[in-house]
């Protein structure tokens, strides 16, 4: 069976010296590959057929059968390592806390403890009849939070 670890070995060592970082990678039961990668600036589709050969020359498919996909962690997929994160700082963001409020703000920080969001919200107003918005700047802890994307608004 194939490792992933040996695969993820393989990847960092071919994008050490680049911008470029491993996410992800995952083996499914049928010998299925996927490795998810990022860049602090971009990830282009030659950079992923190169680390594609570059993995599969080093790997024996007469040990194993495998397939492999090398892709982008594309704009809307889950944000997982705190390099994402400090990527995006002040971009809007869609975080999903785990009690299913789902929030749309502005990343302003990230470290090991957390993230911290602001975006506005309603709040009542002692003297006010009807609730007023106003700017919100809050921490979440990691457990909290269920998942973060990178949110794209058309508006």
């Amino acid at each position: 069976m194939i490792d992933i670890k040996q695969v993820t070995e393989i990847a960092n060592r071919h994008l050490e010296g680049s911008d470029m970082f491993v996410v992800e990678c995952k083996l499914s039961p049928m010998g299925e590959i996927e490795l998810l990668i990022d860049s602090d600036t971009a990830v282009k589709l030659e950079d992923c057929a190169a680390l594609n050969r570059a993995i599969e020359a080093e790997l024996d498919r007469d040990v194993e059968d495998y397939s492999l996909m090398v892709a982008s962690a594309g704009i809307g997929s889950e944000l997982k390592l705190l390099r994402q994160f400090h990527k995006i700082l002040g971009s809007d963001v869609e975080v999903l806390l785990k009690d299913g409020v789902k929030i749309l703000a502005k990343l302003e920080s990230a470290d090991e403890e957390g993230i911290t969001l602001s975006y506005e919200e309603k709040q009542a107003v002692e003297g006010k009849k009807r609730k007023v918005t106003v700017q919100v700047t809050k921490e979440y802890k990691w457990e909290e939070i269920k998942y973060t994307k990178e949110y794209l608004n058309f508006k």
